[in-house]
């Protein structure tokens, strides 16, 4: 049934992606077809169907929300795009496809970060059957994850702590900005959208916060032990860029412990919610484990 349901949901989001960047008017082709390239570039949809499972955790139907589902993959795509500049981390693959300056060249590729970004907020504004201060609040809650607060501010550390060793507070600053801030602005959003109630969207909150440590950490150990060809990019990027990671501040051993128990953590975090979040339970039991 997870399976399934996280293959449904990850369909009908690729189709209204799609649907959503078609609906205005190409002003250049080059901008266009790039910004189509790195959405349409595959990827697992998490962001989105966390938006979603939370959605169902308090009762709702996350289906109704895709809309806004389909809205924080395009900040998701933007920030990979950008991330992957020379300037940033310098890649040259991402899902197992040339980076999108590779292809189209740096400037394009910075305007079609630009371009999704600022479409995922008229997206979102297209949401349906919400009410409006509603649809605000999560408005809020995306642009704070992708600014100075979240995505940006995480990615200036990142820049700033480059072949230094830095200490486990500034690393656990640095990931809740750059990859876990948008975790928990989906969850959140999801919780808002179908009308979580005060306990509900605090339990909801740890969950995001533990379940975005989760992956981060195991995002390190993959960089380690992973197989580059089910990665789509490079291994050992972050040993060559000097970047410290949760392996290299602890080791492997102690890395993987810590992945469980903030795993762990999360499950332990809906305890106040029945099997209408047994998606959720799931989805972060199966980061340990996961190869991309």
């Amino acid at each position: 049934m997870f399976k399934e349901i996280w293959k449904k949901r990850a369909e009908l989001v690729e189709k209204n992606l799609l649907v959503e960047l078609k609906k205005n008017p190409a002003l250049e082709e080059k901008l266009s077809n790039a910004m189509e390239y790195s959405l349409m570039a595959g990827g697992k949809r998490l962001r989105p169907i966390l938006l979603m499972a939370s959605a169902d955790a308090v009762n709702g139907t996350g289906e109704n929300f895709l809309t806004v589902a389909t809205s924080i993959e395009m900040i998701h795509t933007y920030s990979l795009i950008h991330d992957d500049l020379p300037a940033m981390d310098n890649d040259d693959y991402r899902r197992g496809k040339l980076t999108n300056h590779k292809v189209f060249g740096e400037a394009t590729a910075i305007l079609a970060g630009d371009a999704l970004l600022t479409l995922a907020f008229e997206v979102m504004t297209r949401q349906e059957n919400v009410e409006p201060k509603i649809l605000l609040q999560v408005v809020k809650e995306m642009s704070t994850a992708a600014g100075e607060s979240g995505m940006v501010g995480g990615q200036s550390i990142d820049i700033e702590s480059e072949g230094k060793k830095i200490d486990m507070a500034t690393l656990k600053k640095m990931h809740v900005g750059k990859t876990g801030a948008l975790f928990k602005a989906a969850i959140r959003s999801g919780a808002i959208l179908a009308g979580a109630n005060s306990e509900q969207l605090d339990a909801l909150t740890i969950y995001a916060e533990k379940f975005g440590l989760a992956f981060q950490i195991t995002d390190d150990i993959l960089d380690v032990v992973g197989d580059e060809k089910i990665l789509g990019k490079p291994i050992g990027s972050d040993a060559q860029n000097n970047k410290s990671t949760y392996v290299t501040l602890t080791s492997l051993e102690t890395a993987k412990n810590l992945a469980q128990q903030a795993v762990d953590d999360a499950v332990d975090a809906l305890k106040i919610f029945g099997a209408e979040a047994d998606f959720l339970r799931e989805l972060v039991k199966n980061l340990i484990g996961r190869n991309k």
